[in-house]
């Protein structure tokens, strides 16, 4: 059935992207990093940075994002501080240490992608990307 082989592709894609990218990243002497704490950084990345927000966008408990953060602190790449404009929240923010893992994964992931896209052919990589950044509307069934 197709609807099932939709689901494991694309799991079992995102599996090998951030398996590569973790190999990449150990293999230029960075600790292990487990798949929330990545996913966290590329929260980070794009300017979401409250825990809340990055636990709501990741679909985790505010207490798995919070120990995932304690985490990646004990590490020496993320800090976690009150936000200026909002004492009342807390916002995360990328150690020195943090920026320059961040610098390897970005260039590990221009890797993979060049990677991807001699695989697929360019045309068929940039194709795969537009349709997974198109907007696939509501996934809530009848609108409820």
């Amino acid at each position: 059935m197709l609807t099932n082989q939709l689901i494991i592709a694309l799991f079992q894609r995102f599996c090998w992207l951030d398996e590569g990218l973790q190999a990449r990243l150990h293999e230029r002497g960075w600790p292990d990093v487990n798949r929330p704490q990545s996913m966290v950084m590329t929260n980070i990345v794009s300017g979401i940075v409250r825990p809340s927000d990055i636990a709501r966008n990741l679909g985790i408990s505010r207490q798995a994002i919070h120990r995932t953060l304690s985490q990646m602190i004990d590490l020496g790449i993320v800090t976690l501080e009150p936000d200026p404009d909002d004492r009342r929240h807390m916002v995360v923010s990328l150690t020195e240490t943090g920026k320059r893992m961040r610098q390897d994964a970005q260039q590990a992931m221009d890797a993979l992608s060049e990677q991807i896209a001699g695989a697929l052919g360019q045309d068929r990589f940039e194709n795969m990307l537009a349709a997974l950044e198109a907007d696939w509307g509501s996934n809530v069934a009848n609108g409820s």
